[in-house]
């Protein structure tokens, strides 16, 4: 597999430690094979995949015209899902608060990829933070997403100020790699 490349929203550092920090006591109630390094915590806006130097150079060139106007604004975290079978499921993520503007960011860097010639996934934008892959307990209960969810008493507010252009290295820990960053206007 090659390197990969993702524009995502990054997170500030301490909410990364306060997303791991909260996690800690749910890791046992969720046995997932692989949790995500927390500096490698964010929301993907649009999936590259493996890109020529050109392409690279013009999604950030347009993605950074397309933003450069566009605010921060507030969200928080607070909820868990999974993706995948039912019974085990594929993939382990956080909720954030539904927000217009995050759903906005995301197509004008989305829209920007486009035009930067990249072929791009059509499904709906569905903002999570991936946190664990493959279950490896016995029948997964959907209630646990609830009763074991640290966010759902202590949701954690943070400022989304970064776009950042991300690149994979499979063999490294934390695997995202910041290529290009972006920030939001600050109120």
């Amino acid at each position: 597999m090659g390197t990969h490349y993702f524009w995502a929203l990054a997170f500030p550092q301490a909410v990364k430690q306060e997303m791991n920090e909260q996690l800690g006591e749910a890791r046992k109630y969720f046995p997932f094979k692989r949790w995500v390094h927390l500096e490698d915590f964010h929301i993907t806006f649009a999936f590259l995949g493996s890109a020529e130097e050109q392409m690279l150079r013009r999604s950030i060139e347009l993605v950074g015209k397309a933003i450069e106007k566009e605010k921060e604004f507030p969200l928080r975290i607070q909820g868990l899902g999974v993706f995948g079978s039912r019974k085990s499921p594929r993939i382990f993520w956080a909720s954030i608060n539904q927000d217009d503007r995050l759903t906005y960011l995301q197509s004008l860097v989305f829209k920007a990829c486009l035009e930067s010639s990249f072929t791009l996934e059509s499904r709906p934008f569905a903002p999570h933070i991936t946190l664990a892959r493959n279950w490896t307990g016995t029948e997964f209960d959907h209630k646990w997403l609830d009763t074991y969810n640290p966010f759902q008493k202590k949701p954690i507010p943070f400022t989304a100020n970064k776009v950042v252009l991300y690149k994979t290295n499979l063999e490294k820990i934390p695997k995202y790699e910041p290529i290009a960053t972006f920030s939001l206007i600050s109120e």
